[in-house]
């Protein structure tokens, strides 16, 4: 569908003032209509996302921190509850920031101008708009802080080398290669960043086929364990019932209300790490958010399509949990260092095969991940850089013609003369590499560790910053919000969540405790003790707060000494142009310059050392 007159002429004007010889402004443009994302795809982002080695790797950990049955379900009952609250406050903040002042043509002023209106526009970023929006004073800082942690931590490193792992395993080499492993977690991430960058619509394509083969696989699992429960073999037997031999376990105690919640852990540590571990496995529902631009109507599908996925991944994550119980015995899970996947596929096959079928089948999961979050933290970083706090910001911002749509363009040209066709497709091709570069700075930082050491680490450290702390502050802004701004934030929401501030109040309480939790010794025999783990346990969380340190350094730095020495300040600025498309405002594109320019007098310089009126942002 073209766009209406006036936003056709406003978006040709842009084009044509950046054109201009001699103009230092970047154009971005925004994916076309027909390139947007369907609410399908939006569906299948959150679950590609989701299901990964966590569902496989995480029901073991969490009971044999427990060491019961029914707390176990009952801390994964937690976690729909939780992701839901998070989810509503996600909407609420991505369906009303950023806002835009919009010219209305149905109305002008005394002196015959165009009056302007204040209108919701969602936008990619994800919450480094809404902390943004949320900590404004000083200019620069929240951008400078949340990227350290995003540049640096916001790549799939850990599971990577997680996917290494489990290739290797299920190849059937059970000496671990270092060597190998890395070489797989490297080839694994520079293959998803060369696809979103060569072709962007195969990225999403792909997307979209591994979720519906990762649904496949758990309604597998799901219908293989309540078929063991029903008295079906599967070539080992039947796995319940009456046992004879001593040495064999019986499954039919797992959900006996006698037995089911017998000798629960006393260890405040291990439920706290087991909650975080659910947490971590049920994340995965924010990543649309980071692309909101290039979703279709994401006023009208958005909140429809990721609640959709979010109960469907609830339903199918507490009906897998039931199904290995009906396989596997608590006692001999808790006799046991494997994971839950492979004791349940050892016992249900009974042979050397079935775990190796289900390494590769995690090892295939672990890829989906990397593909889908490669797609979406590539334009949060490119984001990042069109704010101009990172060096060659204007090269990393920028997004390019994929050679697919080059190709596409050259040899498959309209057929008809005059016919119209959509803008070529682009990526963000420099923040992808960006991406890679800093994920193989990850993986050459833990070259000399034991992988799974490394493994344990990189997963931990991205839980704990990139989804506790950073969603911590998300939370309890948002509840600033709800209660210091009062009307003039709840009156101009895009998105109106039940129960009011419920959901804040779950997600900051949640995640507040775990961000101090952490810090909770554990004993010497839990799965999360050194012991077991290979590190201390304050480690992962000290290291976690220490990149807020490292953000701030970051900040004063490029605020205050980078500016002292040049003699000069930043001038970023950001103009998006603004259509109507299918009823909802969105972005169509945007020009931004980042200039440095001579240090104005000390009287026109304000407090943080950028000048008043600096125009950071012209929207």
């Amino acid at each position: 569908m073209p766009l209406e007159e006036d936003d056709q002429q406003r978006v040709d004007e842009a084009i044509r003032d950046a054109g201009i010889e001699g103009c230092t402004k970047l154009i971005v443009r925004n994916a076309s209509e027909s390139q947007k994302l369907g609410p399908a795809t939006v569906i299948c982002m959150i679950l590609n996302r989701t299901f990964g080695s966590g569902i496989y790797v995480s029901p073991a950990i969490v009971l044999k921190s427990t060491g019961s049955v029914g707390l176990s379900l009952l801390l994964w009952s937690v976690g729909p509850i939780v992701s839901m609250s998070a989810l509503l406050c996600w909407l609420e903040l991505g369906l009303s920031i950023p806002k835009f002042e919009i010219p209305n043509t149905n109305s002008t002023d005394s002196h015959g101008e165009s009056e302007t209106i204040i209108e919701n526009v969602p936008c990619n970023g994800g919450e480094k708009n809404y902390l943004e929006y949320i900590y404004k004073s000083p200019k620069f800082r929240t951008t400078c802080m949340y990227g350290v942690i995003y540049v640096t931590l916001g790549n799939l490193s850990g599971n990577a080398i997680a996917f290494g792992l489990y290739t290797m395993e299920a190849a059937g080499h059970t000496g671990q290669n270092d060597s190998a492993v890395r070489g797989l977690a490297v080839l694994c991430l520079t293959f998803a960043c060369l696809l979103h960058a060569l072709w962007r619509r195969g990225g999403i394509l792909l997307n979209n086929l591994l979720a519906v083969v990762k649904v496949l696989m758990l309604l597998a699992v799901i219908i293989i364990g309540f078929a063991v429960s029903a008295g079906a073999s599967f070539g080992n037997g039947p796995v319940h019932g009456e046992t004879i031999d001593p040495n064999t376990h019986n499954t039919t105690s797992n959900f006996d209300t006698h037995t089911s919640f017998a000798h629960p852990s006393h260890d405040a540590a291990n439920y706290a790490n087991s909650l975080l571990f659910i947490v971590y496995t049920f994340s995965g529902y924010e990543q649309p958010f980071y692309v909101m631009s290039e979703g279709s109507r994401p006023k009208k599908i958005f909140a429809k399509s990721t609640m959709t996925a979010l109960v469907l991944i609830a339903m199918l994550y507490i009906l897998v949990n039931v199904s290995y119980l009906c396989a596997v015995s608590v006692d001999q899970r808790l006799d046991s260092d494997l994971d839950m996947a492979t004791v349940f596929f050892r016992e249900v096959f009974g042979n050397d095969l079935a775990p190796r079928v289900m390494s590769g089948l995690i090892a295939f999961s672990i890829f989906g991940n990397i593909v889908v979050m490669t797609f979406t933290a590539s334009r949060v970083k490119q984001e990042i850089a069109k704010e101009g706090v990172v060096p060659f910001s204007l090269f990393f911002a920028r997004s390019s013609t994929t050679p697919y749509a080059y190709l596409k363009e050259r040899y498959f040209p309209p057929k008809l003369p005059g016919s119209q066709r959509s803008p070529p497709e682009q990526s963000p091709a420099a923040a992808l590499l960006l991406h890679w570069i800093f994920s193989m700075l990850m993986i050459a930082a833990i070259s000399s560790t034991n992988l799974n050491i490394a493994y344990t680490v990189l997963v931990a450290l991205y839980s704990y910053v990139a989804i506790v702390l950073v969603r911590f502050f998300l939370a309890s802004g948002l509840l600033y919000l709800r209660f210091v701004k009062g009307k003039s934030w709840t009156t101009s929401t895009g998105f109106k969540p039940w129960g009011g501030p419920t959901a804040a109040i779950i997600y900051s309480s949640v995640f507040g405790f775990l961000l101090v939790a952490s810090f909770i010794p554990p004993s010497a025999g839990s799965p999360f003790s050194k012991a077991n783990r290979g590190v201390d346990w304050y480690i992962v969380p000290s290291i976690g707060l220490g990149f807020l340190v490292l953000g701030y350094i970051y900040y004063l730095c490029f605020a205050y000494l980078i500016p002292r020495i040049r003699k000069e300040v930043l001038v970023v600025e950001r103009h998006a142009t603004i259509v109507k498309e299918r009823g909802e405002w969105v972005q169509a594109l945007e020009t931004m310059e980042a200039i440095w320019v001579a240090r104005s007098e000390p009287a026109s310089t304000g407090k943080d050392g950028f000048r008043d009126d600096e125009g950071r942002y012209s929207r």
